[in-house]
């Protein structure tokens, strides 16, 4: 599996290594970060498009990239019906602690702890993570959240390899509270994301390495573009 960093919270993931690109696309947020203005999302052509919650900051290029038409919507339900009444006809509702198999593999929708609404101000749900179960694999992307005990029990339940974190505080975690998560999951290897796009969320990269070695997670901070293989 590959990871491919499309900045702030958005990333894609290669599921298959003959893929041309990432089948699932999370958080679709790149044409209106600065950050990300190499990235071509006309490029972008996912079988799946996830969604944890409905802020403006993990939603702007959906729209684009569902009225293409291929990719189906995974999202808290009341985000699919959202976009339903937008035209966007293939959506899959989910909401906290359910769980589906899908083709690609068993997604069960998780606590975040944070707030959700829509662009325009309409009730966005439950702000969500994910953890993706494949063939012995398992990974948790922790959406936007703060930190709770909770995630002590995303350990117990399923067998994680890899966590997708945010760590850029003021809107959610900081560093030191994500590696505290990742260790709270048994997670070893983890990703930062949701950092550095706005200056409220513009952090000390080395002190964030530090918090996570201290408890002994490694920190992956891919740049914008780059790929990470997570097998």
């Amino acid at each position: 599996m590959h990871f491919h960093y499309f900045g702030h919270s958005c990333f894609g993931l290669q599921l298959d290594p003959k893929a041309s690109g990432p089948e699932l696309l999370f958080d679709p947020f790149i044409s209106p970060n600065p950050r990300a203005s190499d990235i071509d999302i006309d490029t972008l052509d996912p079988d799946y498009v996830v969604i944890s919650h409905g802020h403006q900051d993990h939603v702007a290029d959906a729209q684009h990239i569902l009225d293409k038409g291929k990719a189906t919507l995974i999202a808290p339900y009341e985000v699919v019906e959202w976009f339903g009444k937008k035209g966007v006809e293939k959506g899959h509702g989910m909401n906290l602690g359910g769980g589906f198999d899908f083709p690609f593999g068993r997604l069960k929708c998780v606590t975040a702890l944070h707030s959700s609404a829509m662009p325009d101000g309409a009730y966005g749900g439950p702000a969500s993570g994910f953890v993706l179960e494949r063939q012995g694999f398992g990974l948790w992307y922790a959406g936007d959240t703060a930190l709770t005990r909770d995630f002590r029990l995303l350990g117990e339940q399923h067998e994680l390899d890899w966590a997708i974190l945010p760590i850029g505080d003021n809107f959610t975690m900081g560093a030191a509270d994500a590696a505290l998560a990742a260790s709270y999951a048994g997670v070893r290897k983890a990703i930062g994301v949701h950092y550095n796009t706005f200056p409220p969320i513009e952090i000390d990269l080395d002190q964030a390495r530090k918090a996570f070695a201290d408890l002994d997670v490694e920190l992956h901070l891919p740049a914008i573009g780059e790929r990470l293989d997570l097998d």
